[in-house]
């Protein structure tokens, strides 16, 4: 991570009665973001706001922007000729094609942003169509719609701007009372590749493999509190979104598609220590990987504090089990994998923690930590990895999935991505509203 990166509050103040009144801000795309920044920025004051989509939606765009100081604009040359603050709120899949439509009319030293995952291709296709006489100052909320922004990481790049149109910029984002990450490009797609791909691609193989045994996990008996309660929740908070939110973050980012590769990978190594009984190698590797990331045991100094305390983990529960057995041991496969992937690659999660985490990323950490820096919790579950049988085909199922969804990445095809992600979130329809009010008790609890 280079020395230059930074992170700071949105302190400052919003912009100027004439900015509020006389800036125009644009967006290019109203998907579920473009209307979340969209509002936010017009109940934040600011006056002048347009907006366009798809043409074939240009009358439910006007009906959507009724009442809500939006202004409705056919297409994005409209937008791009008006505006002095362009944001491209458009998928990654489809960002060049859009830039090179209505990139050449943007407006003589407007700034432009965009608000995709990955930003490789963002950059690139900026770089190439955009006219040299405006600003690229690009952006990036490290959450999805269905959080608010407030106190979350919002990445901002200045790549081609002076220092005074990255603080306009800042000025307009006010509104989303976001914490403000100044990165370059490249450390961007570090940093989401760190803190989002490897942790999306485990959470989409639980719910392939549930999908496949046909199981809903809160309703077997076995998955009912602690640990497993995160896992679900997540599982179905990814789910509950669109597919191409995690596609191009996977797809298009170089460092995301070698991690999700290793994670496969991690899966395959452990499982085949698992069925092969090789405990004391199993243990060997597990211990390493805890040492690297959470730091050896020490009996001469106090650990710090967990993210995730046990009274917190032990407070949530999902449906009820439908036998009264008691659960039986965990490999927790996803979890020791997950460890193993940041031990083999040489990534120290804590560091982009504290810069620039996503509250899932926060989670996945939580519950990481909450295994691994338990001797007993750790050691049960390597036991039950080799001595219980219960979960092994749980752990099968969850091998093929991380194998599968690593090869649709590597294969770079987003259909094939679009129809497992659609299959396996058709599985989970009709449960995500229940586990809406979960999460945000989930989330509510581990904020404090």
């Amino acid at each position: 991570m280079a020395t230059s990166s930074s992170s700071t509050p949105t302190s400052q103040p919003g912009g100027t009665p004439d900015e509020l009144t006389n800036i125009v801000i644009g967006i290019i795309g109203m998907g579920e973001m473009g209307k979340m920044y969209a509002e936010r920025l017009s109940k934040g004051g600011w006056k002048r706001i347009i907006v366009c989509d798809l043409p074939d939606k240009f009358d439910q765009l006007q009906e959507y922007c009724k009442g809500k100081g939006l202004t409705a604009m056919l297409d994005g040359h409209l937008v791009s000729r008006e505006a002095d603050f362009i944001i491209y709120s458009v998928e990654a899949e489809f960002l060049g094609k859009v830039v090179a439509q209505y990139g050449p009319s943007t407006k003589v030293g407007a700034i432009v942003s965009g608000q995709t995952s990955v930003k490789a291709p963002e950059r690139a296709a900026f770089e190439k169509y955009l006219p040299r006489d405006v600003h690229i100052v690009s952006i990036h909320s490290l959450h999805g719609p269905s959080v608010a922004p407030d106190g979350q990481a919002l990445i901002i790049i200045q790549h081609r701007a002076p220092d005074a149109q990255v603080r306009l910029v800042e000025r307009i984002l006010q509104p989303l009372q976001s914490r403000y990450v100044h990165l370059s490009y490249d450390e961007h797609d570090d940093v989401t590749a760190n803190t989002q791909a490897v942790t999306h691609a485990a959470f989409l193989s639980m719910g392939t493999a549930w999908m496949c045994m046909q199981s809903f996990p809160w309703e077997t008996g076995r998955y009912i509190g602690g640990i497993e309660v995160v896992k679900t929740n997540i599982t179905l908070r990814i789910y509950a979104a669109k597919w191409h939110v995690y596609a191009g973050l996977a797809i298009l980012n170089p460092a995301a598609r070698i991690q999700i590769s290793q994670y496969a990978s991690s899966v395959s190594d452990l499982f085949k220590l698992m069925i092969c009984s090789r405990e004391s190698d199993l243990r060997t590797r597990i211990h390493a990987a805890r040492d690297f990331v959470f730091g050896a045991p020490s009996s001469s100094s106090p650990p710090p504090p967990l993210l995730l305390s046990e009274a917190v983990l032990d407070s949530f529960s999902i449906g009820s089990p439908s036998s009264s057995e008691l659960q039986p041991p965990n490999s927790h496969l996803a979890l020791l994998a997950m460890v193993d992937c940041w031990y083999i690659l040489r990534i120290n999660p804590f560091v982009h923690l504290a810069l620039a985490a996503t509250p899932v990323f926060r989670l996945w950490i939580g519950v990481a930590e909450y295994l691994f820096r338990s001797e007993e919790r750790l050691e049960a579950a390597i036991q039950a990895a080799i001595h219980e049988t219960g979960h092994r085909s749980d752990d099968a199922e969850f091998l093929v999935a991380a194998r599968g969804w690593s090869q649709c990445v590597s294969f770079g095809d987003f259909e094939w991505y679009r129809t497992r992600f659609e299959e396996t979130r058709g599985f989970f329809e009709g449960r995500f509203e229940e586990s809406r009010k979960q999460q945000a008790a989930l989330m509510k609890a581990f904020g404090k």
